[in-house]
């Protein structure tokens, strides 16, 4: 199981939890994982394609995964995947 990080703007999803194991060999199946489980997170994660949506950036272990292979970068068992929405402001 991967440890993925809840930011507080998803945390009403996750019931308040901080941080959920999710099981998964690649960030693609984490996230795939981690929506089938709290599916309330589909619509701020998960874009028309399927994919992360554009604004959601993704880092395994503090490395930005679009510098890795992206969501099919490999996640281990003691891997922590962080899911940050980018925040607007004015």
């Amino acid at each position: 199981m991967s440890l993925v990080r809840i930011p507080p703007t998803l945390r009403t999803a996750t019931g308040g939890e901080k941080r959920v194991e999710v099981a998964g060999t690649t960030v693609r199946e984490v996230v795939s994982a981690l929506v089938v489980a709290y599916p309330g997170l589909e619509a701020q994660l998960i874009g028309q394609d399927g994919d992360l949506n554009p604004f959601v950036n993704a880092f395994l272990n503090d490395t930005d995964i679009r510098h890795l292979e992206g969501l099919d970068t490999p996640v281990g068992d003691r891997d922590t995947l962080s899911l940050l929405p980018a925040m607007a402001g004015g």
